[in-house]
């Protein structure tokens, strides 16, 4: 990743986690991820997840384009 700013590094990982905990929250307030959540099967958590997906897409794709630029 030679070329990366800090700041555009850091924004990258952050929108992935973002993503990444997004994806989570969506698969357990869905019920297809399983357990002893209290998450589990509400579906506030799979909209609060897909609100981290799309932010988080949105900063990747934000950090990844002003590094072209």
């Amino acid at each position: 990743m030679q070329g990366l700013s800090r700041t555009t590094l850091i924004a990258l990982v952050v929108a992935v986690l973002m993503v990444l905990v997004g994806s989570i929250f969506i698969g357990q307030g869905l019920g297809i991820l399983t357990g002893r959540s209290i998450m589990v099967g509400d579906r506030t958590w799979a909209v609060i997840g897909a609100v981290l997906v799309v932010a988080g897409a949105w900063i990747g794709r934000r950090a990844w384009v002003r590094r072209n630029a």
